[in-house]
């Protein structure tokens, strides 16, 4: 007797479910996977990646065509990370395609030394007031105006200060304000927009949320290495003036955690995602690993669990090295994503403290053959897979994926995942 066609219904709540016993490293019916497809939506609707940034409609139409197609347990696509806001701002920071790249290039990231190192003693004194009259202003052409911002603790002493605020009038000063609210204005019609895409994901069974989705934050390295200093300043940094680069990854430890803690109470998520960029092996040495990234990436991690939220970490690159770290942190209260890592070493040294996700090379769902697609999420499935708590997922960006190739992944995780 043909077994008779799941309802939307009941596949979002058999999906939601999956990935929830995942997540809780529990033993569901079969690994989950969860299909972060970014740009590779362009390649699947024959459009442009320009056009897909673009068009959030055209997207959305998009997602939910591949969704469909690939019967995945869980897919996103370009989410609020869109083109639209660097645009505005004239962000100098990141390009974009037919934004400084061609319009068939995902989003590059563009390395600079946004804060000088003789910048520290301002920031440690008023991380605001610097960003405010300094680094906003050098990051994005439209803002250059807030560089005439008057110190506002001035108006603490009352009405005699209140003539300061005569700065306001500034053309310049006026024009960035007024593009500020404007990108405010755009985020708020754009959360509108992806509570709205969410509800049409639930109607075709799909579930949005889990895991990756919400807010986001940055090790406390990272936040001054990738977005103030630079690689080679925060580098440098480290030998040159290290009391300086403590006392400003406590600053920013601080500040990412109260962001990400407000961003999930605004919205009700329970996750936040980072990404780690400089603390994998080769970057520097054990010694140094110990000293400026673990204890502050740590000490935000358990800032985060004690307001209730999980963090969802991207081990980027290798960690081989530095997985005995991690078994510091409390059991079932944080999960890890993996790019390169050994997958036995992770599932031997983490196995039972975290839930795990990640590993699968994409250039396998680039140009790979069905049979080694096939062999590889066998290979995962049994490791990673062992006991639970394993989520089937790429371990970097898909933009550059073969849609017919990530359907070959997405049946094999169904025949080689079952419990």
């Amino acid at each position: 007797m043909q077994a008779v066609p799941k309802t939307t219904a009941e596949l979002f709540a058999e999906r939601t479910q999956r990935l929830l016993d995942a997540y809780a490293m529990k033993v569901p019916d079969r690994v989950p996977i969860s299909l972060n497809l970014g740009y590779m939506l362009a390649k699947f609707g024959g459009i442009t990646c320009e056009e897909l940034d673009s068009d959030f409609e055209r997207a959305q139409q998009l997602l939910e065509q591949a969704a469909v197609y690939l019967q995945p347990d869980q897919v996103m696509g370009l989410g609020p990370f869109v083109s639209k806001p660097s645009r505005m701002l004239g962000d100098r920071q990141t390009k974009w395609a037919g934004y400084g790249l061609s319009p068939n290039s995902p989003m590059q990231f563009v390395e600079d030394e946004y804060m000088k190192s003789t910048d520290y003693d301002e920031f440690l004194d008023d991380p605001t007031n610097f960003t405010l009259r300094k680094f906003l202003p050098r990051v994005y052409r439209e803002l250059e105006g807030l560089a005439l911002l008057p110190r506002i603790p001035v108006l603490i002493t009352g009405y005699p200060s209140y003539a300061t605020l005569v700065t306001l009038t500034n053309p310049s000063l006026r024009s960035a304000l007024e593009t500020l609210a404007k990108v405010a204005d755009f985020f708020v019609e754009r959360g509108h927009a992806m509570r709205r895409y969410a509800e049409r994901m639930a109607v075709l069974g799909f579930p949005s949320g889990l895991g990756r989705a919400g807010s986001f934050s940055m090790a406390p390295f990272d936040f001054i290495g990738d977005t103030m200093r630079g690689m080679r300043g925060v580098m440098l940094d480290m030998y040159r003036r290290p009391e300086k680069l403590l006392a400003a990854e406590e600053k920013a430890r601080r500040i990412c955690a109260e962001s990400a803690i407000e961003i999930c109470r605004a919205t009700g998520s329970k996750f936040v995602f980072i990404p780690l960029h400089r603390g994998s092996d080769g970057f520097m040495s054990v010694e140094q690993f110990e000293t400026f990234y673990w204890p502050q990436l740590k000490g935000l991690l358990m800032d985060l669990i004690e307001a209730d939220v999980m963090p969802t970490v991207f081990y980027e690159g290798v960690w081989d090295e530095r997985l005995r770290y991690l078994r510091e942190l409390p059991k079932g209260k944080t999960a890890g994503h993996f790019q390169a890592t050994n997958p036995h070493k992770i599932k031997e040294t983490v196995g039972d403290i975290m839930p795990i996700s990640g590993c699968f090379p994409v250039a396998l769902v680039q140009m790979g053959t069905r049979e080694a697609i096939r062999d590889h999420t066998k290979k995962l499935c049994e490791v990673l897979g062992k006991n639970g708590g394993f989520i089937m997922a790429a371990n970097s960006s898909m933009d550059e994926c073969n849609p017919e190739l990530v359907k070959v992944w997405v049946d094999a995780t169904k025949e080689f995942g079952v419990y």
